[in-house]
């Protein structure tokens, strides 16, 4: 059974897990109904890129204690909350980014909205041009912005699929080693019974050969009482 600090450890960071997975859902829906402007979108993206990182952190703590956990039993369990928590991870990170992709497209739907109304009103030749220019530079910047987004939360995708790829092969593995530890102990544990059945069995024969022994002896021994009786007299 593991001990009350081991249990406490592991109810914190189930807690943790469970808090930060809440929250980032909360964020997404939150980004979903963002359209403008693209500095709060930003600062958004900022809160949900450490949200995620500091859940990552939590269920690498807990796949850890995976591995640590020596009863096989509580061990499996253990290891299917954590897929578990990877699969709702991995979830979360790509209902994110889909998230992000329809904000950026909103808020940059909205300025070329507001760049042709801007076309239509009846503005001076000069200050037309100069507020087209400034428009097309802030949509260029603003496109900029949202393929940087973009591949910096493809990039987190992949990251964190190969991360929960290598964690399953590394439990995968664990648990195979355990079996197998197992089956060793088993198989020792025959050869031990089968040896205790043996040294019981070589104990036995040794008290009766020792019986034998002193029932020889005896006979023996009587058998030169007799004989000297019998020269005594003769």
């Amino acid at each position: 059974m593991p001990d009350m600090d081991s249990r406490v450890s592991r109810e914190f960071i189930q807690k943790k897990i469970v808090t930060h997975n809440l929250e980032i859902k909360a964020l997404i829906q939150d980004i979903s109904h963002v359209s403008g402007p693209m500095e709060l979108l930003n600062d958004m993206n900022a809160e949900g890129r450490e949200k995620l990182a500091q859940l990552r952190k939590y269920i690498e703590q807990y796949e850890i204690m995976v591995r640590e956990t020596s009863d096989l039993t509580e061990r499996q369990d253990m290891k299917k909350e954590a897929e578990s928590y990877q699969q709702q991870f991995t979830s979360s990170l790509a209902a994110f980014r889909q998230a992000n992709v329809s904000a950026m497209f909103r808020i940059e739907k909205a300025a070329k909205t507001e760049l042709l109304s801007h076309s239509d009103r009846n503005e001076g030749g000069g200050d037309l041009r100069a507020r087209q220019r400034k428009d097309k530079a802030g949509l260029a910047k603003m496109s900029t912005n949202v393929t940087d987004q973009l591949l910096y939360i493809s990039r987190n995708l992949a990251d964190t699929t190969q991360r929960s790829a290598e964690t399953l092969e590394t439990l995968a593995n664990s648990s195979t080693s355990v079996h197998s530890t197992r089956d060793e102990l088993m198989t020792t544990s025959g050869v031990i019974q089968q040896s205790g059945s043996l040294l019981a069995k070589y104990g036995r024969r040794e008290l009766t050969d020792k019986v034998l022994l002193f029932f020889a002896f005896a006979f023996f021994f009587a058998c030169d009482l007799t004989l000297a009786a019998i020269l005594a007299t003769s």
